[in-house]
């Protein structure tokens, strides 16, 4: 494609070089770089692409994209930008054909369900015989494949070429989790969506988004790029301030079960595996039963339904494809341990999710409840002590482990969630080694006792001092259960 095409309408000094130049693909790291390629280098939170511009060139780069000021002696285009990382998602979104144009997009956010509400309309869709995507936290799901991907919302580079294998393949639709930081950096500026969905917003990730407010206002930013429908959580705080803020410049749909609104769920009936209601809409009302159980997992098929009923899709299909959903890895999710204690996994990783988890299994608890969690290193931090006061409140014991260090020291990391676990009164241990803090609650587990594994949920891999490990929670049960009866 041609670099004048690629630059077109955007604006940009020519520093040197031609811009009527054949590029082969966009690229924004230089170890990737083929003869042809355009380089955009960005500056990131821990590398800078300009570093790293000579040796994008010694691969073959045809042209370079910086926000700085460089010194380039070879004979190749640079193009100076104000903000290469808005550079990269023009760019790349124009290489790729523009591919969302081609898809209905549909754009999660809110802190906690996004990746639950995914699978429900995900199965929605399928029974309505639409061909869906993903992109989201647990990966890319493209046909019958399923690719790793490392954020949530991985940048825009990776967005646009994934949206550019679904529309190859003539998917019909995609359904992303769109994450706060995605769109505060630009990794989904130069496209749309026609339905922008929000959950909830409870603390997390103050440690980029500094405050509450600036964490809200990233958010905020997805509902100004739909043009079908906005759906939205009107039982939450921020729910109702989006909907104060954004009117009807589209469609707006409600949903919840408290407050007033336009697709809500009545007569509801928790077991600890399954969940029955009422699904109420402007057009009428079906009784659902799904496999997942909690008020979350009834705000979810909601969140779901609603998106549904904005494609007019019938109630019918609407409860086929929620009912159909056995369940979602790492949300809620059942170990088969064949004993007479209760094993479950749970992504639930800040003190809102904790609560809304362990709520559930209070209610349906014979038993103690043992929960083995830890926080996130060089991750806010804030929400450790909050953390721990949560699990506090609701266990007869918590074993406090390591979940992802990262950089941090882990025993640090946990004096820090331990404070609001002293605060809540609560029992607890302290094992640093998250395989052995598993171990340890099996060891100690009586009949009917639930033992809540939260944090990790699909994940299975623990990141050390910039290592990754094996960490499949679900399988270092099965397997140590294994080696104790043998």
């Amino acid at each position: 494609m041609n670099l004048k095409y690629i630059t077109r309408d955007y604006e940009f000094e020519l520093i040197k070089g031609k811009l009527d130049i054949n590029i082969t693909g966009v690229e924004n790291d230089s170890r990737k770089i083929q003869k042809g390629n355009l380089f955009i280098a960005e500056k990131g939170f821990t590398v800078d692409g300009h570093d790293y511009i000579d040796k994008a060139i010694e691969n073959g780069a045809a042209g370079v994209v910086v926000e700085k000021q460089v010194s380039i002696d070879e004979d190749i285009t640079v193009i100076k930008v104000k903000n290469s990382i808005d550079a990269l998602a023009k760019f790349s979104g124009i290489f790729h054909e523009e591919p969302w144009k081609n898809l209905q997009m549909i754009g999660i956010t809110g802190t906690n369900g996004k990746t639950s509400i995914t699978y429900f309309i995900k199965s929605i869709l399928e029974e309505n015989n639409k061909k869906v995507g993903i992109i989201g936290t647990i990966g890319a799901v493209i046909g019958d494949k399923n690719i790793k991907i490392d954020n949530t919302t991985p940048n825009a580079l990776i967005i646009h070429d994934l949206l550019k294998k679904m529309a190859d393949i003539e998917t019909d639709t995609c359904i992303m989790e769109v994450s706060s930081h995605s769109l505060e950096l630009k990794r989904v500026e130069y496209m749309d969506f026609q339905i922008g969905l929000f959950t909830n917003l409870t603390k997390d990730h103050l440690d980029y988004h500094e405050t509450m407010e600036k964490y809200f206002n990233s958010k905020l930013k997805l509902f100004y790029k739909t043009d079908k429908a906005n759906v939205i959580n009107i039982d939450d705080d921020y729910g109702k301030k989006i909907v104060e803020i954004i009117g009807e410049r589209v469609p707006l749909l409600t949903y919840g079960i408290r407050e007033k609104s336009d697709i809500f769920a009545s007569d509801i009936e928790f077991t600890l595996s399954k969940v029955r209601f009422n699904l109420n809409t402007p057009k009428g009302k079906i009784n659902i039963l799904l496999n997942v159980p909690g008020e979350f997992s009834v705000y979810n098929a909601l969140a779901a339904a609603a998106c549904a009923y904005a494609y007019e899709i019938p109630l019918e299909i609407i409860k086929k494809g929620l009912e159909a959903v056995e369940g979602i890895k790492g949300r809620f999710e059942v170990v088969p341990t064949n004993t007479d204690y209760t094993v479950i996994i749970d992504f639930a990783h800040t003190a809102d999710g904790l609560d809304k988890v362990l709520t559930v299994i209070d209610q349906f608890a014979e038993g103690r409840k043992i929960v083995v969690f830890g926080a996130g290193g060089n991750r806010d931090k804030t929400k450790r002590p909050e953390m721990g006061e949560t699990v506090g409140r609701h266990a007869d014991l918590s074993i406090v482990t390591s979940d992802n260090p990262r950089y941090e020291d882990p025993e640090m990391i946990i004096e820090d969630v331990l404070v609001g676990t002293r605060k809540a009164n609560g029992k607890y241990i302290k094992i640093v080694d998250r395989i052995e803090a598993i171990k340890y609650a099996i060891d100690n587990a009586r009949p009917k006792d639930i033992i809540l594994l939260a944090g990790k949920g699909h994940e299975t891999y623990t990141l050390i001092k910039g290592k990754t490990y094996p960490c499949d929670e679900r399988q270092i049960v099965l397997d140590y259960l294994h080696s104790k009866n043998n």
